[in-house]
């Protein structure tokens, strides 16, 4: 991230980086939350592989006559009887699929949602890619660490990024691989320990979760001189060697500014990858977070007095780590996409974005993820790291439930996923800002919407072509229009995948602005439409229709009636919150 030099984000620095002995909750998001006051239930990972044991846990005694019911994309793969608060599953062999698990009781019209929850069956997490983020390394006790870890296998995350765990950026390291630091001061000079990161590993891996070590791909502190790194691997501002390019940070709050390295020199490609190896081999992180800071906007040289081109000499730096350490997972941030096709043609797990202006506006994040598909003809997932309620984080409050809602609800749609969940959720890209907390409804929702996110993974995000599906409102309770959103009407976002077709509606009817990021927290929550007509045209003929929504009984698919005379296709919709996702499965 470029965290460390974005205006107005030093006081975060300075308010936040105290926090650092102690657990602090103030989100609510390491609590347990129900979804939407359902029964909270767990599993023991964040994914499995085909053939795994599932265990399942739910917090109370649920009455006799519940049943479990085990849904693949709204289809029932298995039913069981509920005996107990615990119970098992064996992962079907059928890989890169995700499940959605219902508690109910009765039948049809009368049926009661007890309890939903997602479980992803995969064998790689880079097919369906959700990003958490750790960002904090004070003294915690091993209750603390898996009080964090669990709440991030509640939501599924299969990737944690650890923000500024290092001691150094050219040297991660503290002390050496016979002899590590118990503790080090990081580069906002917060207390790191050992034990603590060493710990959330441990943590993580238990759930089965990717760990990823965070660091710049080109930064050097001060002292980088006497720790081994050349004159010669730097970028200049100038072609005879002068003056170094540096992003200079606030001091004594940061203990160094740190000086941009070429890329693709290799002698800082070996170096970089030596020390980041022996962070290994005592951290035993999963793979490699690398970032950057943006386009410079200004010519860069190397020391011979060449033009440096970052997005290329990034391409080099990633290729170069994975000859380096082949077993290890690769991510990196575009920064405004800057860099992302040279990125994208480099062996990385999947397409992480840093969203800035001028991709404010809810049309961008569709669009950023678009071109990202096309980068890899969809192999490379998207994760877009969007920080909400950016002014409103500056000072301690709440997040807009509203606001973040619907951007999850525009991301998730158009297949990608957000970076916005940790040890907080994010307001600031300086991670440890926890300034703003979740309301009540924004922490239920949270399960509900990764919950859907990974259970409706093949629908949301693996294949089919986006599309504008032939829909239309069948009644004034509503006014579509396809994808960007317009005021005042509902947003249709579609995905033709052959057999079936998926309508996403996003009921912006009542938003009071089109802005993603909503600075302030003052973006207005949608008035809900019961029971809305609809008109949808097909040549096909068709099997079943049914819905699914993460704003009602957590995600939970239920059949919908429809009549079909040739190609006129009406049905009707029980409720339109924030969300609803739409299949019409042909014959």
């Amino acid at each position: 991230m470029k965290h460390y030099w974005i205006g107005g984000l030093m006081m975060a620095a300075i308010s936040c980086g105290c926090k650092k002995d102690k657990l602090v909750d103030n989100t609510g998001l390491i609590k347990t939350a129900t979804a939407n006051g359902l029964t909270n239930i767990t599993t023991d990972k964040a994914f499995y592989k085909p053939g795994d044991q599932v265990n399942f846990t739910i917090d109370k005694a649920l009455p006799a006559s519940v049943k479990i019911r085990y849904k693949q994309s709204g289809a029932v793969v298995q039913s069981a009887a509920l005996t107990g608060i615990s119970w098992k599953w064996t992962a079907p062999a059928t890989d890169f699929t995700g499940y959605m698990i219902e508690l109910f009781d009765g039948t049809d019209d009368q049926e009661k949602i007890y309890g939903t929850i997602a479980v992803d069956v995969s064998s790689d997490p880079a097919r369906f890619p959700r990003n958490a983020f750790l960002s904090a390394y004070g003294k915690l006790s091993d209750a603390d660490i898996k009080t964090v870890m669990s709440s991030l296998n509640r939501y599924h995350m299969n990737y944690v990024q650890f923000q500024d765990w290092e001691d150094k950026h050219h040297k991660p390291l503290a002390g050496t691989v016979a002899r590590p630091d118990a503790s080090w001061k990081d580069i906002a000079n917060r207390d790191n320990y050992g034990a603590t990161v060493k710990g959330y590993i441990d943590a993580a891996h238990s759930y089965n979760m990717k760990t990823l070590h965070y660091n710049l791909a080109y930064g050097a502190l001060n002292d980088a001189a006497a720790d081994g790194v050349a004159e010669s691997w730097y970028l200049f501002n100038d072609g005879s060697h002068t003056k170094k390019e540096v992003a200079t940070l606030p001091q004594p709050l940061f203990k160094s500014d740190l000086y941009l390295m070429d890329p693709s020199n290799t002698g800082w490609q070996q170096y970089i990858a030596a020390k980041t190896n022996e962070a290994f081999q005592v951290y035993p992180f999963d793979g490699y977070q690398i970032d950057q800071l943006g386009n410079r906007d200004k010519t860069l040289y190397n020391y011979n007095g060449g033009t440096v081109d970052l997005p290329t000499a990034f391409n080099s730096f990633i290729k170069a780590m994975k000859l380096a350490m082949p077993t290890k997972a690769l991510v990196m941030n575009a920064v405004t996409q800057y860099g992302q096709p040279q990125i994208a043609a480099a062996p990385v797990d999947f397409l992480y974005s840093e969203v800035w202006a001028p991709n404010e506006a809810y049309k961008d994040l569709g669009n950023i993820i678009r071109s990202n598909d096309a980068l890899t003809g969809g192999a490379k997932k998207s994760v877009l790291a969007a920080y909400m309620d950016y002014d409103l984080a500056g000072s301690p409050g709440y997040f807009n439930t509203p606001g973040v809602l619907f951007t999850d609800a525009v991301i998730f749609a158009h297949g990608g996923s957000h970076l916005e969940l940790g040890e907080h959720m994010l307001g600031k890209e300086y991670f440890p800002n926890s300034n703003l907390q979740m309301h009540a409804d924004l922490q239920s929702a949270m399960i509900s919407y990764y919950d859907f996110l990974t259970a409706y993974e093949n629908l949301l995000r693996d294949g089919g072509v986006l599309n504008n599906p032939a829909i239309a409102a069948g009644d004034s309770k509503t006014r579509l229009n396809n994808f960007p959103p317009v005021t005042g009407q509902v947003s249709v976002i579609g995905r033709d995948l052959g057999s079936k077709q998926v309508i996403h509606l996003i009921n912006f009817a009542n938003a009071n602005s089109l802005d993603w990021r909503d600075r302030n927290g003052t973006q207005t929550a949608p008035v809900p439409v019961t029971n809305g007509r609809f008109n949808f045209t097909s040549a096909k003929a068709i099997k079943k229709i049914w819905v699914a929504s993460p704003d009602i009984d957590g995600g939970a698919s239920k059949i919908v009636t429809y009549t079909q005379s040739g190609s006129s296709v009406t049905f009707t919709l029980p409720m339109l919150k924030y969300w609803d996702m739409v299949v019409v499965e042909y014959q």
